[in-house]
């Protein structure tokens, strides 16, 4: 039963990498940060390991018996008056079994809509949903495996879609060295109705499948660790066509050195940790930093920098992440433990 289930997981990887190709996925809200830490620890991060439910968002094998009957909210103020968050809620069932109930969102906005005379048809909004149904199970010797079940639902004026992802995840912690490491396969899945047809047949297109392995460490006699995330390891190329009438195809394609791609993968942070109450925290995505230059331009595109305290019996995060000179995105996220306020 594990070769099959190996064997099948393998193959699903390779089978969406052949056809995989940079910005041509659907449903791309799903790599989008869920909480103000992700966005500060560069959008992503699997290894991380400690009472942080948010991060569960990235690799179900986050989720420990310390995110139990824990509640946390999400809001985003991003570009071009986006909005976007997620909820979600933690539940242990002993100290082996875990999960989480969440669901995370992404408001375009509303738009004047017209028909081909230029004539006003009335507004109409954009948005896209998923449910996020997450189950992990502690193992032995500090590991952990866990998956999640996210139907999702999108809406573009009159035209709609839904489609089903799953993620699969395992990570392993060794506290007496302040050493964690993680391994998700992210959105895999299928989109069961695409927004239109062709033919009489539905037009679907592929999940942004995103491969992940991430490692921390925490300086023995200092409050400071570290983390090196890597994304799209199904992927090696994550350039973009680019338009280009001087071409016959009127297609060209990024021209990018192997060392540059290859640190595209990457995502360094770097968290100081005054007391266990607080945390700071500043990170470096090398794609983004590429995808976001502009000649002649000076921009801070690729960082992120981030903090949280507790106060009372509450979380409160908050992050900061440039994209342009002007564009920025404030991420703030709330939780706390139900069972503070004697709920159980």
């Amino acid at each position: 039963m594990k070769k099959r289930v190996l064997l099948l997981l393998i193959t699903t990887v390779c089978t969406t990498s052949l056809f995989a190709q940079a910005g041509k996925d659907t449903y791309q809200f799903l790599n989008l940060p869920t909480s103000a830490r992700t966005a500060a620890l560069g959008g992503t991060n699997v290894s991380l390991f400690d009472n942080d439910l948010n991060l569960a968002f990235n690799n179900p094998a986050l989720l420990t018996d310390k995110t139990n009957n824990v509640f946390s909210l999400n809001y985003v103020s991003y570009l071009a008056d986006i909005n976007f968050g997620s909820v979600a809620y933690g539940r242990s069932f002993g100290k082996n079994n875990h999960m989480m109930f969440g669901m995370h969102y992404i408001d375009y906005g509303t738009f004047l809509g017209t028909d081909e005379t230029d004539q006003l048809t009335g507004n109409f909004t954009a948005k896209d949903f998923a449910l996020n149904i997450m189950y992990a199970r502690t193992l032995p010797l500090g590991f952990t495996v866990g998956a999640t079940f996210k139907p999702i639902y999108s809406v573009y004026e009159r035209y709609s879609s839904f489609g089903v992802a799953f993620d699969l995840g395992a990570s392993y912690h060794n506290d007496s060295v302040g050493f964690s490491a993680g391994l998700s396969l992210r959105n895999a899945g299928w989109q069961f109705t695409g927004y239109y047809s062709i033919d009489g047949a539905q037009h679907r297109e592929t999940l942004p499948l995103d491969l992940e392995l991430g490692i921390s460490q925490k300086l023995k006699h200092a409050p400071i660790r570290f983390s090196l995330t890597l994304h799209n390891l199904q992927q090696w190329d994550l350039s973009y066509q680019q338009s280009a009438s001087v071409n016959t195809d009127n297609t060209i394609s990024s021209e990018v050195p192997w060392y540059d791609m290859m640190f595209r993968h990457t995502v360094w942070a770097v968290e100081i940790l005054p007391s266990k109450n607080m945390y700071l925290t500043v990170s470096y995505n090398h794609r983004r930093r590429k995808e976001m230059n502009v000649t002649d331009w000076k921009t801070a595109a690729g960082f992120a920098f981030g903090a949280g305290i507790h106060i009372y019996k509450f979380n409160v995060g908050f992050s900061l992440v440039p994209y342009q000179v002007g564009n920025l995105s404030y991420h703030v996220t709330l939780s706390t433990a139900l069972t503070d306020f004697g709920v159980k």
